[in-house]
């Protein structure tokens, strides 16, 4: 029987791809589960959607490093 702490330590440990040249949207369409986090970080989706991850942390004030992080946890919680 397999023992659910290392199941998880397993998805954690999942590196997910996220490039930072996707627009919003391209994430979002990707990984809907996202939305979350775009919104908690104050990106705009709908007429910044077409920004790229780069260019949106740029406007916002955001370190590129600390979105993709906060992207792949959301993706890997999910």
């Amino acid at each position: 029987m397999a023992n659910p702490t290392d199941e998880r330590a397993g998805k954690a440990a999942t590196t997910v791809a996220i490039d930072p040249a996707w627009s919003v949207n391209e994430t979002l369409r990707r990984y809907p589960v996202t939305a979350r986090v775009f919104r908690d970080l104050g990106i705009d989706a709908c007429c910044g959607g077409a920004a790229s991850l780069t260019a949106a942390t740029g406007a916002e004030g955001i370190d590129l490093a600390t979105l993709v992080l906060a992207l792949r946890q959301a993706i890997n919680d999910s």
